[in-house]
């Protein structure tokens, strides 16, 4: 089944004020994983609402990545933020969590 510690639980957490803003940058990462993480050792799932999807006036998104974190993987990652940090997004905040502590 790939749940820890065989494997390792990669979220990447979204929020934003605006809905559209977090649906489209959700999107465009969860392709740009698909793309570059190797399919054999990751298992990416689609970006969805987080369980409790508004706090605060903000929107809360996340894509739960399963496999093994290896150091491209990581790079693979950084290189996802960097790319869409340049973006210059208004209000959307991105981050992402190796193997959390709460899934909420």
């Amino acid at each position: 089944m790939k749940y820890p510690p065989f494997c390792d639980i990669i979220v990447v957490n979204f929020n934003s004020l605006q809905e559209e803003e977090i649906n489209q940058t959700s999107q465009w990462i969860y392709e740009y994983l698909k793309n570059n993480l190797e399919q054999e050792q990751f298992r990416i799932f689609k970006p969805m609402p987080s369980p409790i999807d508004k706090i605060q006036n903000r929107y809360r998104w996340r894509i739960i990545i399963k496999g093994n974190m290896t150091k491209q993987a990581n790079e693979t990652l950084n290189q996802c933020l960097k790319e869409i940090y340049s973006k210059n997004l208004k209000t959307t905040r991105i981050t992402i969590d190796v193997n959390p502590n709460s899934m909420m």
